[in-house]
Formats: C-alpha cells, structure tokens, sequence
C-alpha cells in the first residue's frame, strides 16, 4: 500500500508521532513522512492512505495543517482511506479548572482533522487519536511512540 503521513510540528513531538507511525508501517508498505508544508498534490493518484498530523493549538490543528486541509479539492480524497492524530496536553495535566472546561469544550485537533477529510471524500479507517506531551512543549509522555506504532498496526490490519 501507497501511504504518505503529514505532519506539522512545532516542538518535534508530533514529528516523531508521525515517524513511529511511519516506521511501524515500513514493514509491508510503502511509506513517505512529509511536513505538511512538503506535500505536493500530484501524488493523489498514487496515495491509497492519508495520515495527517498536527500539534493542538488553540483546540486547532496547527496554521499550515488548517491551510493544507482549507486546499483539499471536493471530494479531492474520494476512494482514499484517511487517518488522523495530533499531540495534546493530557486533561488532568491542565492546571487550571476553567482551562480544562475550555479544552473540553474546544477540543483536540485531530477532531478536525478528521472532519475536513471525511468532508472531501476520505473514508475513515480509525478514528481519530491523539498522543501525549508533558506541558506545552513536550516531551513525550512515556510509552506514547509505541502506541503510536500500535495505532499504526491498527490502521493497516
């Protein structure tokens, strides 16, 4: 299987994300980690699975991950199996009480994410999945490369 992974980064947590997911589907597929602003349309016809990628930021997927999505053609990902993640903060890490109503509320990038790529015609194949970070800025919880490596084996079975 054709796969391309994006990914928008901006301390390096949700990079390595999308190279364990990366590196968990080299087995058996052929697999390209790209910052999302790489990303060039003419490999569409080649790609049968999409993963997109980003930070949170402000409940949102990062800037060039929102403008990526905003330049999905209609129905551009038709036929396209599609998955998502991004890296967030873990609720109960929230401090302060009115954050965590905001974040509740607001919610994670991946949601959206999700959202613009069944919207231009990608088919789901997991639901949406989001890893953690310590803080703002990361690092990495522990353990969430393998998982993300785990979530990758789900996506392809």
């Amino acid at each position: 299987m054709k796969i391309i992974i994006l990914y928008e980064s901006f301390f390096g947590n949700t990079r390595l994300i999308a190279e364990a997911i990366g590196k968990s589907l080299k087995k058996n597929n052929e697999v390209q980690v790209l910052n999302v602003t790489e990303f060039n349309w003419n490999i569409i016809p080649k790609m049968e699975l999409l993963i997109v990628g980003s930070a949170t930021r402000g409940f949102r997927p990062c800037p060039a991950t929102k403008l990526f999505l905003k330049s999905i053609p209609c129905n551009g990902l038709k036929g396209i199996m599609v998955a998502a993640f991004d890296t967030r903060i873990s609720l109960p890490e929230i401090e302060s009480k009115a954050i965590r109503i905001l974040v509740k509320t607001g919610g994670y990038a991946a949601k959206q994410i999700v959202k613009a790529l069944t919207v231009s015609g990608g088919i789901l194949v997991v639901p949406g999945e989001g890893f953690l970070v310590k803080g703002e800025k990361g690092p990495l919880n522990d353990g969430e490369l393998e998982r993300a490596a785990k979530w990758a084996d789900q996506i392809v079975k």
